[in-house]
């Protein structure tokens, strides 16, 4: 077992923190749900499924969740409303190992069989995209990778020296051209840079302007189609960072983002400052990308490797 493979306390203390808000509002929202009430019944499921849903875990994922708990219901016969917490923990983690069954024994490690490793990280404006790629290479470079840096948003000034800056902090080259230059030919430089270099990855922030869809399937592909001719079969992930803290706007945003290109990971940031945890849940299960990241600070280490099970048991107050 790895050296990063067990969550230290100081991280399930950031966790625990992290998700303060969203638990202190879900679980007030279950005790008035059931109050008065010894047996789940269909007036509890009914309360239930409108904690969850003002919740923001989604809709569609709530009916998926309360069918299911209606189920074992039916099975049980009897169901005492003091068992519910572990029911409703029970089928959010199953939900959660259904879109994403491996949690990763190494957190921010890359694989082997590849160098250099190519992240594009894409995402609007606001959400949190180029602190979270900062984070990243803050994270690989604790562990003695080689981080390149590519600054392909050239739609906004402040983002290059946004990431510049991280370059600076952690110690990671970054390759920038000047404002409105071809983002395209940025990724381009990005990649021939890192592999001259031996680089063992590659992270590439992208312009975040609310897009049509049209013109964002375009320059994605785009991108891709030029960082493919430096390093065949790049780009190894596509990271959305979405912004917890926005609940259904995020799930629009998942939405537009996944019909324009083959998003594979996500990263869920700023759930420290909101209620709205339960946009994780229903995220990963409508989309069935997985959450890769979840955002929990302000500092570089508050950005975790998602982990359901630590997930799951931290919202529900296990130890």
């Amino acid at each position: 077992m790895g050296l990063f493979s067990i969550f230290s306390k100081e991280k399930k203390e950031v966790l625990d923190k992290g998700l303060e808000k969203t638990k202190t509002s879900v679980f007030s929202k279950i005790a008035r749900a059931i109050a008065g009430k010894t047996q789940v019944d269909d007036e509890v499921l009914d309360n239930l499924e409108e904690v969850l849903i003002t919740s923001d875990v989604g809709v569609e994922t709530t009916l998926k969740i309360i069918e299911r708990i209606q189920q074992r219901v039916a099975r049980d016969k009897y169901m005492g409303t003091d068992e519910l917490n572990g029911i409703l923990r029970d089928e959010i983690r199953s939900l959660l190992y259904e879109n994403n069954p491996d949690d990763d024994s190494e957190p921010f490690s890359v694989p082997v069989s590849r160098k250099p490793y190519v992240v594009l990280v894409v995402g609007v404006n606001g959400v949190g995209k180029t602190t979270t790629i900062g984070k990243l290479a803050c994270q690989f470079r604790k562990r003695g990778l080689n981080v390149y840096l590519g600054a392909a948003d050239t739609f906004r000034a402040a983002a290059i020296e946004q990431l510049q800056e991280w370059g600076r902090r952690v110690d990671a080259p970054v390759i920038h051209q000047a404002m409105g230059s071809d983002p395209a030919s940025v990724a381009y430089d990005t990649l021939s840079s890192a592999v001259a270099n031996n680089a063992d990855v590659v992270l590439i922030d992208t312009a975040g302007r609310l897009h049509n869809k049209v013109g964002l399937m375009n320059e994605l592909t785009k991108i891709r189609g030029v960082m493919n001719k430096v390093v065949p079969g790049a780009p190894d992930d596509v990271l959305l960072v979405l912004d917890g803290s926005t609940g259904q706007n995020a799930f629009e945003q998942a939405r537009q983002f996944t019909l324009a290109t083959q998003v594979t990971q996500l990263a869920v940031t700023k759930l420290d400052g909101t209620a709205k945890g339960g946009v994780v849940i229903g995220i990963s299960d409508q989309f069935k990308v997985p959450v890769k990241y979840v955002g929990l600070g302000e500092s570089a280490d508050s950005l975790q490797v998602f982990n359901r099970t630590e997930f799951v048991d931290s919202l529900f107050k296990l130890d």
